[in-house]
C-alpha cells in the first residue's frame, strides 16, 4: 500500500500544497517565497529520502511568520495522512548530526500525541537573508501539532545560525526517515501496547 499524501490549504494569509511519498527516493520540487526555507525543505526531502513536492505562497510583505508556520502545519498534515493507522512503523527515530562547529540531536515519536521541546538558544534576533531565524521554532512546533508526534530538538553547541538551522533540518529528516520506516518484524502490527496510535 502506497504511503502518500496530498494536502492543500488555502487561507487569506497563505496558499500551500504538498504532495508527499514516504517511501521515496529523495525527489523533490520546492517553491516558497523564502529562499532559505526552500533550501531547508529541499535538504529535508533529500536527507529523509522522501519524495516531496511543495508549493507555498503567503503574505511575506507582512513578514514570513504565516508562511513558515503554515508550511509546517501542512507538512505535518501530510505525514499524518501518509502514515494512516501507523501499523508496522518503527515509530521512534533520532539522529545526532554535526555541521562544522554545530552538533544537534532531533528525536521523534509518531505516537499520536503532539508534544514539542525546543532546546535551541542561539537564534533569537538573527536573520538569514529574508528568513527570521526565530521562525524555525514555529515551523517545527506546527509540524509536531499536525503530525501528532513528539518532537524534541536539542542544540548541544555551536554558534552560526545557518549551520544550526540546517543541521536541525537534516537531523529532523534522518529522524523522520528512521521513525516512519516499516519494521518487517512487526508483521503489520501497531507498535503500541494500547494497540493503536491514532486514538
Amino acid at each position: 500500500m502506497a504511503r502518500t499524501a496530498s494536502i492543500e490549504r488555502n487561507t487569506k494569509e497563505t496558499q500551500i500544497k504538498v504532495d508527499l511519498v514516504l517511501d521515496g527516493s529523495g525527489a523533490r520540487s520546492i517553491q516558497t517565497p523564502l529562499p532559505f526555507l526552500t533550501h531547508m525543505l529541499d535538504a529535508f526531502a533529500r536527507h529523509g529520502v522522501f519524495d516531496l513536492t511543495l508549493v507555498a505562497s503567503g503574505d511575506i510583505e507582512i513578514d514570513g511568520h504565516h508562511t513558515v508556520e503554515d508550511t509546517g502545519l501542512v507538512l505535518g498534515n501530510a505525514f499524518e495522512q501518509a502514515l494512516g493507522d501507523r501499523a508496522g512503523i518503527v515509530r521512534y527515530g533520532s539522529a545526532t548530526l554535526p555541521m562544522d562547529e554545530v552538533l544537534v540531536t532531533v528525536a521523534v515519536d509518531f505516537c499520536g500525541r503532539p508534544a514539542f521541546v525546543w532546546n535551541v538558544k542561539n537564534l533569537d534576533g538573527k536573520w538569514i537573508g529574508e528568513f527570521d531565524c526565530e521562525l524555525a521554532k514555529e515551523f517545527f512546533a506546527a509540524f509536531a501539532t499536525r503530525a501528532q508526534c513528539n518532537l524534541h530538538v536539542n542544540l548541544h553547541y555551536g554558534g552560526n545560525a545557518h549551520h544550526t538551522i540546517e543541521c536541525i533540518f537534516k537531523a529532523f529528516a534522518r529522524a523522520c526517515d528512521a521513525a516512519t520506516r516499516i519494521d518487517p518484524r512487526l508483521g503489520g502490527a501497531v507498535p503500541s501496547t494500547k494497540g493503536t496510535l491514532i486514538a
